[in-house]
């Protein structure tokens, strides 16, 4: 799956979620939660009333109200669940090569190892540092974990 088809995907999901808890929420409230155009939101909910995910309904005189469907229901459901199974793959991933890596540092002789970039997926390296025995510093002699989005890299073995 491409990282636009998921971003799309949680986007979608993001929609569903809001509009369940404020069915009069308006398109502009919705693209400064998802930080997106009200052009992105109208395409979003075009296809999700297409999907028959969603109806639409008229409050007012230019008001509009959005109801999730039964379908939009088993949609956020089936969402939801990817983005976990999703979460969850790039979590044991990320961990499995943090592990490959730092089997090759302890085999250099290194006890330590630093960790440059940060975000969740460097959380996810401190965390399997620790749980490995390794000792994560900021000294340049020790050997480097560069982060590149979901890419680790391993520096600094001699």
């Amino acid at each position: 799956m491409s990282l636009e088809s998921t971003n799309e995907e949680l986007r979608e999901l993001t929609l569903l979620e809001q509009i369940e808890s404020d069915p009069d929420v308006n398109q502009s409230t919705l693209a400064t939660q998802l930080g997106v155009a009200v052009g992105t939101v109208n395409w979003h909910l075009k296809r999700l009333i297409a999907k028959g995910a969603v109806k639409v309904s008229r409050a007012e005189r230019k008001k509009l109200r959005y109801i999730i469907t039964p379908e939009g229901l088993a949609l956020r459901a089936r969402l939801a669940v990817d983005y976990v199974e999703r979460s969850f793959s790039v979590y044991r991933r990320t961990r499995q090569k943090v592990k490959d890596h730092l089997a090759k540092v302890r085999k250099a002789g290194y006890d330590q190892v630093r960790i440059i970039g940060s975000g969740d997926v460097a959380d996810i390296c401190k965390l399997t540092c620790i749980e490995q025995g390794m000792t994560v510093v900021s000294e340049k002699s020790a050997p480097a974990l560069i982060l590149d989005g979901y890419k680790i890299r391993l520096e600094g073995l001699t």
